[in-house]
């Protein structure tokens, strides 16, 4: 296996894994569960921005053709993703841990729809799955299919990694508004319907 996969092949797994975790994470039906998985969350999300800084700062003060070179060649795709995981969904992971926390003495406590739409948000879940996708797509070019380069390839792999992305965002954007129509008021919520019907 040549040297600079095996540098991305465990920050592409910690990444999946983070990315899958977050796809389930507004399932629980118990505070406490939810408090768990968010630990989980932010432990996975903390180390693959560890790894990626790492290998990217070190590809930066390596000389061009080394390993680690090469690895963050393999991770320029996934900076832009990580980045924005690091500026909102660290923090996002963070307050709902916290408020999830809220429940820690009651371990049986329903889990709230808000947490349950917090957890389901967008900017949690999408660019911790871009990530991920952006990371496997470094690994597949590193173990020597191209996906960004050759007659025909380019604009193929570009539009299905547009759509897949635009997919991604449309499928959390439309679990997260219904689950924070579970959260809103027998009264608001019946509010809205009717003014739906009167438009």
């Amino acid at each position: 296996m040549p040297e600079h996969l095996a540098v991305l092949l465990p920050i592409a797994v910690v990444w999946v894994a983070a990315g899958l975790v977050a796809e389930g994470l507004p399932r629980p039906r118990r505070a406490q569960r939810l408090r768990r998985r968010t630990g989980w969350l932010l432990a996975l999300t903390l180390t693959g921005l560890g790894l990626t800084a790492a290998v990217l700062a070190a590809g930066l003060q390596s000389p061009a053709g080394t390993p680690f070179d090469r690895a963050a060649a393999g991770l320029a795709l996934a900076a832009t993703p990580a980045l924005g995981v690091a500026l909102v969904t660290v923090r996002r992971v963070r307050r709902l841990r916290a408020g999830a926390g809220a429940f820690v003495t009651a371990p049986d406590t329903p889990a709230p729809h808000g947490l349950r739409a917090a957890a389901a948000h967008p900017l949690i879940v999408l660019p911790l799955q871009l990530t991920a996708l952006a990371t496997v797509s470094g690994v597949l070019s590193a173990s020597g299919l191209d996906l960004f380069t050759g007659p025909g390839v380019t604009g193929a792999a570009v539009t299905v990694g547009v759509l897949g992305a635009v997919a991604i965002a449309i499928r959390h954007a439309l679990r997260h508004s219904r689950l924070t129509e579970r959260a809103l008021p027998a009264g608001a919520g019946s509010a809205r319907a009717a003014g739906a019907l009167h438009v």
